[in-house]
Order: C-alpha cells, then structure tokens, then sequence
C-alpha cells in the first residue's frame, strides 16, 4: 500500500472501464478534463490518471484515451482550462466550474 498516495492503493483500475458507451455532453468531457488535469499536478504521478479515471464516477463516462490526448496537449507553463468539449481545446485562465 502507497503510505505516500493512499488514493492510488485501494485497486487498480478495469480496463473494461476506460471507455466511454454514449456521447458525453460537452460540459462533463470539460469538467474530466480539468479534474483530471488537477489530479495530476496534485499526485504529481501522471501513471494515477488510470486510478483517478477508475474512482471518479463522472469521469468513467469519458473515455480514458480522449482525456489522455486532451492532457497532451495543454500548454506547459500558466493556467488552463479545458473548454468547448471533445472539440474543444486549452484556455488561458481558470475554468468558471472546478
């Protein structure tokens, strides 16, 4: 068990679980976008990504991947938010909803 990260210990996350079955409304893909990307900078590990995706019950309804390529392309230095959806993209500034 991670004395460090007690949140990544509880289990590993399902595979079965990394794909979204339907459309995801715009708002949501934003909101596990940023959570996602504040989750990261918190644990400091982006291999907790998979564990975060797993707990969060809104997040599952994203898949994985599409959240995975969003956090690849956020800018390395100031704050951003995700805005816009799936075909959204990076913005200055943080998100009006955390």
């Amino acid at each position: 068990m991670s004395e460090e990260h007690p949140f990544l210990a509880l289990s590993g996350p399902n595979p079965a679980g990394q794909d979204a079955a339907g459309a995801v409304p715009d708002a949501l893909f934003d909101l596990a976008v940023n959570r996602a990307a504040a989750a990261v900078r918190g644990l400091g590990r982006p291999e907790a990504l998979a564990a975060w995706h797993a707990r969060t019950r809104f997040a599952r309804r994203v898949a994985l991947a599409e959240i995975r390529a969003a956090l690849e392309r956020r800018p390395a230095q100031g704050v951003w938010h995700w805005a816009g959806g799936p075909g959204g993209g990076w913005q200055p500034g943080k998100a009006a909803f955390p």
